[in-house]
């Protein structure tokens, strides 16, 4: 253990130091949500400030609090903003600056990040909150090791914040001293998301799911009310598995209720696994050092060819629209990016894939009030899923299965399941597209 700690205290520095090394021009990724390093970031930002930074591409999911310093119009100039997965301080800068072009999508699976940002978009320098280092010389990524734990691995420059906050957790989360650069120790409370309230549409979709849920399914659950809804209607489901990309607090109280034993699952059996985390302390405290919970990177959780591997995956995911052909937009509003892709097109293969595997794509039939259908006859935004993907499409109307359905068949299927005061006029709009006579 000596040898470790006399490392760790030879790179340990400021927040400031540590931040000089980054080259004033190049490619930089920070990690994801939760685990965004809020010391790290400001330093960053002072830097730029301070117009030491000449040109900076910066790739990340979920930019939240921590990297509000960064998200300026006045910076834009010298920091270029790629996520993944866009945020509110994403569409903020947008507004701000007046324009899309202030923030430049990278549209990519979550399965495939690791490898963009690897193999083409190598990334010179990688800034993560780690948990403390224990007594063999390892940190753990913690909430985040989606793309983290793979260019942690591949950058020329691995900057790490220390927190007590952030949970230890098992499997291919783990990055030794060795491996690090610089340290810096900031011990802030993590990013929490809380669940909102359920309204009665989550309840009544997530009722209808969880009936087609068999004992010992290996779930997938998105974010959400939606997803959050089915996990209460499963607690008295018998040897349920978890291989998921998101885990939430649900997870947890399916735990308690017994529910999860993973003892049906074909890989990872007996463990409940993820790629990323996101939730309340509660959710943080569970995870931390427990040996049934291990973390993978997103190429491995999210990988079509690995989930199927599992049989009866039941996939449950949010979506934004649909149309009557069956094309899912899940990631925009109004023709503009609103968040991204994740992992939704990921699961909803893997679940096709797996032997008796199911996909749930579920959404509300209407917003505004009522005033807008979420099915439509053709979807304004960009595709997430094309038509030959969904399963399952749930309202709180009901569900379709739109798998071997031909054009017709989706069309009055989806058609079936909408808010009744649109279904006259999706009718009158699906002959005029002619999928109907």
């Amino acid at each position: 253990m000596t040898g470790f700690t006399d490392s760790y205290k030879h790179k340990l520095t400021s927040p400031e130091n540590a931040v000089a090394q980054v080259p004033r021009k190049g490619t930089l990724a920070f990690t994801l949500g939760p685990s965004n390093p809020p010391a790290l970031l400001s330093a960053l930002a002072a830097r730029v400030a301070a117009e030491d930074i000449e040109e900076l591409h910066l790739h990340y999911q979920i930019a939240r609090e921590p990297a509000a310093p960064l998200f300026k119009a006045s910076f834009l100039d010298r920091l270029h903003f790629h996520p993944n997965f866009m945020s509110e301080l994403d569409r903020k800068l947008i507004k701000e600056a007046g324009t899309d072009a202030a923030v430049d999508f990278v549209p990519s699976y979550l399965w495939q990040l690791p490898t963009i940002y690897t193999r083409f978009n190598h990334m010179n320098v990688l800034m993560a909150t780690v948990s403390p280092m224990d007594k063999h010389g390892y940190f753990s990524l913690g909430t985040s090791c989606d793309y983290s734990s793979s260019v942690a691995r591949d950058c020329d420059l691995l900057i790490v914040e220390v927190n007590r906050n952030m949970p230890r957790v098992f499997g291919e989360n783990i990055i030794h001293v060795s491996e690090v650069d610089f340290i810096v120790e900031n011990h802030v409370p993590l990013i929490e998301l809380q669940d909102r309230p359920l309204i009665t549409e989550d309840e009544c979709i997530g009722s209808k799911i969880a009936a087609m849920v068999p004992d010992g399914a290996c779930l997938q659950f998105g974010i959400g009310g939606i997803p959050n809804a089915v996990s209460k209607c499963l607690k008295n489901h018998r040897d349920l598995g978890i291989h998921t990309e998101m885990l939430n607090d649900s997870i947890v109280d399916l735990y308690e209720a017994g529910a999860i034993t993973n003892a049906k699952k074909s890989i990872h059996r007996y463990k409940t696994v993820f790629t990323l985390c996101w939730g309340t302390r509660r959710l943080y405290d569970f995870i931390d050092d427990n040996p049934s919970i291990e973390s993978y990177p997103s190429c491995h959780i999210n990988d079509p060819a690995v989930i199927q591997l599992n049989d009866n995956v039941v996939s449950i995911n949010a979506i934004m629209e649909v149309d009557l052909f069956g094309q899912v937009n899940a990631e925009s509003l109004t023709g503009h990016q609103f968040s991204g892709v994740g992992g939704q097109r990921d699961f909803v293969s893997g679940a096709f894939r797996s032997k008796g595997g199911i996909s749930f794509l579920a959404s509300y039939a209407t917003a505004k009030g009522g005033t807008i259908s979420k099915i439509v006859p053709k979807i304004s935004g960009f595709v997430t899923d094309s038509r030959m993907e969904p399963m399952y499409v749930v309202t709180e109307y009901g569900m379709t299965n739109l798998k071997g359905k031909s054009n017709s068949e989706r069309a009055l299927g989806l058609i079936g399941i909408a808010a009744p005061q649109f279904r006259d006029e999706l009718l009158s709009e699906a002959k005029k597209l002619q999928l109907i006579k």
